[in-house]
């Protein structure tokens, strides 16, 4: 199987600009998934916020997680569990209002680090939408505009550890699943594995690298390109040994954002079949709300029929 996809941001700066557009065209078109290196967001930061994430996760997060472990009856699980993810979790908003201020036992210096994170990772979400217009042949900022409803997009940030987990073939980290968004960025741990996606029949680890920000495709790109780019589903395998870190940006349409493929990428002679639906992103979450861990395809069609009854 060829190489997951690795982008060098500084190459995109001189002669070898053309041939990394095409590394970043064929990763969206035939994995979904790429990882970037020399991104802008230094290092002295991803290892500030790396620090502080397993700290928090040490001080406040670990407990929790071992009681929800009793309480649910885990730790001597027999048969495979399939309604329930090994992992430890918090949320955090960013756009278009941020809600970092009222998330209880986050110390000052992690919610300054994480405002300031977020703020890169929301720079860095625009331009990589911009870079994807000019392969796909749209205008400057038409991704970027899809996204704007009557605020700014939604962004926000799952920030998730998964602990050493006794059977790990009995538990998934996390079930496998499309993301319902927009762009997806990544920020793993570099020493545990643990991230695969789905590429031909096959799952293909996301090879961890220090320093770097792993990308995703979701299913309002997919829409939005009628189907040249896909979601691609992916899932978290449990380790028994090692926790690994997990901090995962959502650069997602606003709620009131009215989605639809680009008329520039839909053939005119297509027929209604082969084009997706047209839908406002909070309907699409609200289906999706239940249906998370099942395939995407019979989403796009309840939004279709929900398109045809609403005309």
């Amino acid at each position: 199987m060829a190489n997951f996809p690795v982008i060098n941001m500084d190459k995109l700066n001189g002669v070898e600009r053309g041939e990394t557009m095409e590394i970043i065209k064929d990763a969206c078109e035939n994995w979904g998934f790429f990882e970037l290196v020399n991104h802008g967001i230094p290092h002295e930061v991803m290892d500030n916020i790396e620090k502080l994430t397993k700290d928090h996760y040490k001080k406040v997060m670990e407990h929790r997680f071992k009681d929800l472990v009793a309480s649910k009856g885990l730790e001597g699980v027999q048969a495979e569990v399939t309604d329930m993810d090994w992992e430890s979790t918090f949320f955090m908003r960013h756009l278009p209002v941020s809600n970092i201020s009222e998330i209880p036992d986050l110390d000052e210096h992690y919610r300054e680090a994480m405002r300031d994170f977020a703020k890169r990772l929301e720079k860095l979400a625009e331009e990589l939408l911009d870079l994807l217009c000019e392969n796909l042949g749209l205008e400057k900022g038409y991704l970027k505009k899809a996204f704007y409803g009557s605020t700014a997009p939604n962004f926000g940030t799952k920030v998730s550890n998964y602990p050493p987990c006794p059977k790990p073939e009995l538990i998934k980290g996390l079930r496998a699943h499309t993301d319902a968004g927009g762009i997806i960025l990544l920020f793993q741990d570099d020493k545990v594995s643990g991230l695969q996606l789905l590429k031909d029949g096959e799952w293909v680890d996301v090879p961890p690298m220090r320093h770097s920000i792993v990308i995703n495709l979701g299913d309002q790109l997919e829409v939005i390109t009628n189907g040249k780019y896909k979601s691609v589903e992916h899932r978290v395998i449990a380790q028994s040994n090692g926790a690994r870190m997990s901090i995962a940006s959502f650069y997602n349409p606003a709620s009131d954002a009215v989605i639809y493929p680009a008329p520039a990428l839909v053939e005119k002679e297509a027929d209604d079949e082969k084009v997706y639906p047209k839908f406002m992103f909070d309907d699409y979450m609200k289906l999706y709300a239940g249906l998370k861990f099942q395939p995407k395809e019979p989403r796009f069609q309840a939004m279709k029929a929900f398109q045809f009854q609403k005309a």
